[in-house]
């Protein structure tokens, strides 16, 4: 890299790769990797999501970003969805193969899938 420009030039070409951000879309997936998440696997599903989002077209409304602990340990890993006027929604014991399932149904079908979520765990 022997410039400015070169710089800015490689920065417009991932742009499109990167979700990972910090945002006001109207959908916000929170992934938590304190050590605990990195333990169970969040690195993969924090993944799973950038790619998702991107290759669903979705980039625009959703935002993905990583937290700290969420604090139910045992339940990692764990993944939140915020929308607006709506309840959060908590899904556990979350795997790259769930999050391709999650973004599908929910976060580009609006329609949760219950059998992930920490409801449905505790019922």
């Amino acid at each position: 890299m022997k410039s400015l420009a070169e710089l800015q030039a490689i920065k417009e070409k991932m742009k499109d790769k990167v979700v990972l951000r910090e945002g006001s879309n109207e959908i916000r997936v929170v992934v938590g990797m304190a050590t605990c998440g990195i333990a169970a696997g969040a690195r993969p599903v924090l993944n799973a999501f950038v790619e998702g989002v991107n290759n669903n077209g979705l980039s625009e409304k959703v935002s993905v970003s990583q937290t700290g602990c969420i604090g139910i340990c045992q339940y990692e890993p764990i993944v939140e969805i915020f929308e607006a006027g709506k309840e959060k929604v908590t899904y556990v014991k979350v795997d790259a193969e769930k999050a391709d399932r999650i973004v599908k149904e929910h976060l580009k079908g609006g329609k949760v899938v219950a059998e992930y979520t920490l409801a449905s765990v505790n019922a």
